[in-house]
């Protein structure tokens, strides 16, 4: 049977309809069913239940005798929890945060997402443990109660600190290899591009457009949580394309801390593709993005990829400097291809070269760096022409046949 979930929703924002619209996407996504919702104007939060007593009880008596969760669509403090629980006739009460996290922990499958997940839910617990007392000792059913790997939770705040400090070092492991592996990428010169956006804009479908893979596709939020990345070619030229979990309005702080090391794939890319939904609020989907990837320390050259164009029907909307797609249909990918291999041109030479039948053992082994080459037998040796990284000139210069131009 399906938890009911009732939303309240502070409504002076100017933007509250689009987050009670993620809320009910967030409540569908966590496999529970949305029921209702009730708005309030606060114009001055109360520090016992955030909306007031008098509030409390009107929606508690508007509910009845119904048995069901109710969302509060932003941030609570553990004493508004509680209080605002016991004013509502002791109905489960959570905030936007612990549903979010409740979804990043039925998304996680890698054991480094696991550790990910239960970190940020430890970190967000450690503070509003006090007054649960035995609620945190069982095996919760429902959302905000189920986690990774899931055993008691202790009341023991000792316990627990400990608990984070065992996550935290198995973290800095798993980062110290993530490290090795960016090192090994630049030492292979293999260049990197990075999918990066809102969560549920099409970037998993984007990326089997592009690499013909078979990534976890769905039309919910975080359906993907894990970093998923694959190799395709552009004219040639190999890349690797990196797909990570989207970013959202007001997205937990002790979740992008803990998945800071999975986004460092993000970060350290040659190139990021920031990908809107154009049938959405893309400026404020493309604001959230820039913004947290700023946050992290960001600063590699980016585009901003429109996808479902198909489903725009006035195309006037978009800055010029957007490229408009469609990853469903295919419209617009070439464009979008053409558009990164010339922002990344700069960093290739077109080269002519002259391979002396003598020096057939050297093209053997030159032949790793060159792409989209074409060859041709001449009575001078092998003529190749095709693409080198400008790093990798020195390797070539007794082969060039024309000094290339920059």
């Amino acid at each position: 049977m399906k938890e009911k979930v009732y939303i309240i929703q502070p409504a002076e924002s100017d933007n509250f309809r689009t987050l009670h619209s993620e809320a009910v996407a967030l409540i569908e996504s966590a496999g529970a069913e949305y029921i209702g919702t009730t708005y309030q104007n606060i114009r001055e939060i109360n520090p016992a239940t955030y909306i007031g007593s008098g509030k409390a009880e009107e929606i508690s008596a508007t509910l009845g005798e119904e048995e069901l969760t109710v969302l509060f669509n932003g941030d609570l403090s553990p004493s508004q929890v509680l209080n605002l629980s016991n004013a509502l006739g002791g109905r489960k009460v959570i905030d936007r945060t612990t549903l979010i996290l409740d979804i990043f922990a039925l998304r996680a499958e890698s054991s480094e997402g696991k550790i990910q997940v239960e970190l940020a839910q430890l970190k967000y617990i450690y503070p509003r443990l006090r007054g649960k007392g035995a609620d945190l000792s069982r095996l919760g059913g429902g959302i905000g109660t189920r986690g990774p790997g899931e055993t008691k939770l202790e009341t023991d705040r000792r316990h627990i600190k400990s608990r984070i400090r065992a996550l935290e070092e198995k973290l800095e492991k798993t980062e110290r290899r993530r490290c090795l592996t960016v090192r090994r990428r630049k030492k292979e010169r293999v260049r990197t591009i990075a999918l990066v956006g809102y969560t549920n804009v099409g970037k998993s479908t984007l990326m089997n457009a592009l690499t013909n893979a078979d990534v976890f596709v769905k039309d919910a939020l975080f359906a993907t949580l894990d970093p998923t990345s694959r190799n395709f070619e552009i004219e040639g030229i190999p890349f690797l394309l990196v797909d990570t979990v989207g970013f959202l309005q007001d997205l937990p702080h002790n979740l992008i801390e803990a998945f800071k090391s999975t986004l460092e794939s993000a970060v350290n890319c040659d190139l990021a593709l920031v990908v809107c939904d154009g049938s959405g609020n893309y400026e404020m989907q493309l604001t959230t993005t820039l913004d947290t990837l700023k946050s992290l320390g960001f600063s590699s050259p980016y585009l901003i990829v429109i996808n479902k164009c198909d489903a725009v029907k006035d195309m006037r909307l978009f800055s010029k400097d957007c490229l408009e797609i469609s990853a469903k249909t295919g419209v617009g990918l070439g464009e979008l291809k053409t558009k990164i291999l010339n922002t990344l041109v700069d960093k290739f030479y077109t080269v002519k070269l002259l391979f002396p039948y003598s020096d057939m053992k050297e093209y053997g082994v030159l032949r790793d760096f060159l792409y989209g080459e074409k060859t041709d037998y001449t009575d001078d040796g092998l003529t190749v022409s095709g693409k080198i990284d400008r790093r990798d000139l020195s390797k070539f210069s007794r082969f060039l046949t024309e000094i290339p131009k920059d």
